[in-house]
């Protein structure tokens, strides 16, 4: 990469003139006119020197320009000492070149070759619905994936659920009180889980308000644990078996495929183990019956690992889950995405993990995301006042668009198709458009406007690029880079994509690419509408038609990282 290239040179010079272990990086400038590239190392190292770093950068454009880079076309100085690079019309040209013949792998990189990450999210609860949080999760914590699979690492993806716990005993104790209405085998999906969902609402209800519910439903927790009920295991196996296929449906929509599902009964032995092993130690304490982890001498809280009742918490289920993760892999890393609600919690069990290996601790990343909250800044709710689970909204999106796209003369098929990927893009961006951890405000309106910043927008701009490809190959024009018009916007933002994947990855920061591809698709807008790309462009059409190319390429690319597909009509 050119850039790299130059970050080197400059290190070298800085080297050569007396700087210990010099560090030099690029960034984009944010006006095009001070050119594609920037660097400010002039102002981090004069005071080396005891000069301006007006002086130091002027030292440094000398030594750049005397090695004549075949892609630079000048240097200059600006400001307090800024180094500006504007590149050659031929290195845009081997740009365009380099991205129509590399098409889906245009931007990946090797920064992570060699190494294995695992990266944990989604983690819906059978016997629960799949709520915003989950959608939430599954929209980073894939993104994240694709970054990183997309900087040469091994990804294995995972999804860790509670199969075992007292949401469990509330859901089956509810099956049990509602078993009149409970679905037969033959019926649809829609209808078991919405008997599951009323069932662990009743039992849920039922433990706050109702005082021998609550022992029974607590009883029936130890019962579900130890599996020792043929009818108790009956209901279970029902329940788990309609939630898990269900989630499936909800993923193969969210365009996500897990090579590793974890449940919180196969980790509950482990973790028990562990804090048991911890306990001997003195690390664990006993307090009134239970088994707790005082976190205050680290700055940290205390917490229960294993309740007076003697079952495991999360807490003792987390310890064991992340020990077997790397029982079935030597990972370099894992990443754990969840709600940001979940913050304090994970500072104290990554420290109790430290006790149990460091290098996992180590080795141990948690991301957390916002809420999704409605225009009014609440919980999204429906009319009814209930709140709305992630797969609800995913329904109601793809209704509105349904609507939006009924004149475009598509097949109903293709309505059909366009509607979910537009309705799956629309979410996923409002969701990705901010870093992780912050809330996310989503307005059924601005989500699906055609008009910019949506996803929407970004689809349908790889949309029209892809009309104007199957035009050009209508009336026989080949896509053609030899006759090059002079360097624009489109060109110069094209140009960035792979430094905009590293920085993502890099940051872990989804809302990089979210910000590009958005401009990008301004860019090309702009192009499309004050410049002739077919009709009266003469002998430029070839070079239009090959950076029109270029463009559907890059976005498609970039697409693919958030997650969200690229219809080549809308």
């Amino acid at each position: 990469m050119l850039k790299k290239e130059l970050e080197k040179q400059i290190e070298n010079i800085l080297r050569d003139i007396g700087v210990e272990s010099p560090r030099a990086e690029l960034d984009t400038p944010a006006e095009m006119s001070h050119g594609e590239y920037s660097c400010n190392v002039a102002l981090a190292y004069a005071k080396v020197f005891g000069i301006k770093p007006a002086d130091l950068a002027q030292k440094i454009v000398d030594a750049l320009l005397a090695k004549k880079h075949p892609h630079v076309e000048s240097i200059e100085i600006a400001g307090a000492g800024f180094i500006n690079f504007h590149l050659s019309s031929e290195f845009f040209v081997k740009t365009l070149e380099k991205i129509i013949s590399e098409k889906d792998l245009y931007g990946k990189n090797d920064l992570r070759a060699g190494e294995k990450v695992i990266v944990e999210y989604t983690d819906p609860n059978p016997f629960k619905q799949f709520h915003i949080g989950h959608l939430m999760s599954n929209a980073v914590g894939e993104t994240i994936s694709r970054l990183i699979e997309f900087s040469g690492a091994k990804i294995k993806r995972a999804n860790y659920q509670g199969d075992v716990g007292l949401h469990v005993a509330k859901a089956i104790w509810g099956m049990q009180e509602l078993s009149g209405a409970m679905p037969y085998t033959k019926e649809d999906t829609l209808k078991k889980i919405e008997f599951l969902g009323g069932a662990y609402v009743h039992g849920s209800n039922a433990y706050t308000e109702d005082e021998s519910a609550k022992k029974e439903i607590d009883a029936l927790n130890k019962v579900i644990f130890e599996k020792s009920d043929d009818k108790i295991n009956g209901l279970y196996d029902w329940g788990r078996k309609v939630s898990l296929e269900h989630f499936e449906d909800i993923y193969a929509k969210l365009g996500t495929k897990f090579d590793y599902y974890f449940f919180e009964s196969e980790t509950a032995p482990l973790g028990m183990f562990i804090a048991e092993e911890l306990l001997a130690k003195g690390i664990f304490e006993k307090s009134e019956g239970a088994v707790v982890f005082k976190g205050e001498q680290y700055g940290l809280h205390t917490r229960v690992f294993v309740n007076s009742a003697g079952l495991p918490t999360y807490e003792t289920k987390d310890l064991g889950l992340n020990k077997m993760k790397f029982d079935r892999e030597d990972f370099d890393l894992s990443i754990i995405i969840t709600a940001n609600e979940q913050n304090e919690y994970f500072k104290v069990m990554l420290k109790a993990l430290e006790f149990v290996d460091a290098s996992i601790a180590n080795k141990t990343r948690h991301i957390s995301h916002g809420m999704l909250l409605s225009a009014d800044g609440k919980k999204m709710s429906s009319r009814k006042g209930d709140v709305i689970t992630g797969e609800s909204l995913i329904v109601d999106v793809e209704k509105m668009v349904y609507e939006k796209i009924a004149d475009r003369g598509l097949s109903d098929t293709e309505r059909e198709v366009i509607m979910s990927q537009v309705a799956v893009g629309a979410i996923k961006y409002s969701i990705l458009r901010q870093s992780p951890g912050r809330d996310i405000i989503f307005d059924f309106k601005k989500s699906l406007s055609f008009e910019g910043d949506s996803g929407p927008y970004l689809q349908y701009a790889h949309a029209r690029a892809c009309s104007v490809l199957r035009k050009a190959k209508e009336v026989e024009i080949v896509a053609d880079l030899k006759k090059a018009d002079s360097t624009g916007a489109l060109e110069k933002m094209l140009i960035q994509f792979p430094n905009v994947v590293v920085r993502a990855e890099k940051d872990f920061a989804p809302q990089l690419v979210v910000t590009y591809l958005t401009e990008l698709a301004g860019s090309f807008n702009a192009y499309y509408a004050n410049t002739p790309i077919i009709i009266d462009a003469g002998d430029s059409a070839p070079y239009r038609v090959a950076l029109t190319s270029a463009f559907a390429i890059v976005m498609k690319n970039g697409l693919w990282l958030l997650g969200m597909q690229a219809p080549e009509r809308m």
